[in-house]
């Protein structure tokens, strides 16, 4: 599987950069998304169990319009 870098968070410090790639992936659109792991005790109470093999990560809106942007893009 490869990783396409979509764009960052453009309000991002360095070395805190929300960041969106698309995969490859031909039996399903895939997205991976790089961002600040979720901590925050009522957010996880909120949520409720993640299993061990997955994680929360918060990331900003911009990023997320990111994947709007190409999706639009992608329609004919």
């Amino acid at each position: 599987m490869r990783a396409q870098f979509l764009g960052k968070d453009p309000d991002s410090q360095e070395g805190q950069s929300p960041t969106l790639f698309a995969t490859d992936r031909t039996d399903r659109a895939t997205y991976i998304v790089q961002g600040w792991k979720v901590t925050d005790p009522q957010a996880l109470a909120d949520i409720g169990p993640v299993p061990d093999h997955e994680t929360l990560i918060e990331i900003p809106e911009d990023v997320l319009k990111m994947y709007a942007r190409r999706y639009m893009e992608e329609q004919p």
